[in-house]
């Protein structure tokens, strides 16, 4: 059986006439967009270009909701009541389907931004706060999150679709969350690096953590953050390593039925 995977980015996270990140290329490297909703970056163009570029590409599109937080760009942690948190990510959620409707095309999937998805893979409360808003707007959506967290606990409870994943530029710690930002060398900015990684990991289905400890976690999907000044060096490596190596790049939507 061909091997099969997706790979994801971040984008549309500029916001009126500050660009972040080099979306149109990462459109024609990547199978799926996860496309700021106006709180930690985007705005209604934004969402909606952005939704027409992948639509004309062939590119899946979710909802990447975060804090209200354009200063940090959702990156700072932020203490929120859960029935708030719910109303916050359901809001954008919404405003991503709009948009993408107005675009001619539809979201696919949710996928938490930054802090939020950081916070939620630890916190029972968040998680389930970000899984219930997600089933009250769309309960056919696809919710892409990390293995082994609350937020794939809070995923499965709810009934939700679910697609696991990991992350093509950053390092792992040894219980399987992403290595803290402030730690030098927590995000892979080299190309080569990057590729021979995500091979060995797509064909070995594990992750190695950055004590050499290996990870038996589920991945349907490897993520670029696309806010990187390296992201479209790092993702060509990537996709271009795993088509040699015969692995089949294909949206998210098809990681989810059968192969």
């Amino acid at each position: 059986m061909t091997l099969r995977i997706n790979v994801n980015a971040d984008m549309g996270e500029g916001f009126g006439d500050y660009d972040i990140g080099d979306d149109a290329t990462l459109l024609d490297i990547v199978q799926t967009a996860n496309i700021a909703c106006g709180k930690h970056g985007g705005d209604p163009g934004i969402m909606r270009r952005v939704a027409e570029k992948a639509a004309e590409r062939g590119v899946s599109i979710g909802a990447h909701p975060g804090f209200d937080d354009l200063w940090g760009f959702g990156r700072r942690q932020i203490q929120m009541r859960p029935n708030d948190l719910e109303d916050l990510c359901a809001y954008q959620i919404g405003a991503m389907q709009a948009m993408a409707k107005a675009a001619g095309t539809a979201i696919s999937h949710v996928k938490a931004h930054g802090a939020l998805n950081n916070m939620a893979c630890t916190r029972a409360d968040y998680a389930e706060a970000i899984a219930n808003a997600v089933k009250a707007v769309d309960p056919t959506l696809i919710h892409l999150v990390m293995p082994a967290t609350e937020l794939e606990a809070a995923t499965v409870a709810a009934g939700l679709p679910i697609a696991r994943e990991a992350f093509v530029d950053r390092t792992y710690e040894d219980d399987g969350l992403l290595t803290s930002r402030a730690i030098e060398g927590s995000v892979i900015k080299d190309p080569a690096t990057a590729a021979a990684r995500v091979v060995k990991m797509v064909r070995d289905g594990a992750i190695t953590a950055r004590s050499g400890k290996v990870l038996s976690l589920p991945f349907d999907s490897l993520c670029v953050h696309g806010d990187e000044p390296t992201s479209v060096a790092v993702a060509k490596a990537a996709t271009k390593a795993l088509k040699e190596a015969g692995v089949a790049l294909v949206p998210l939507p098809e990681m989810v039925k059968p192969a």
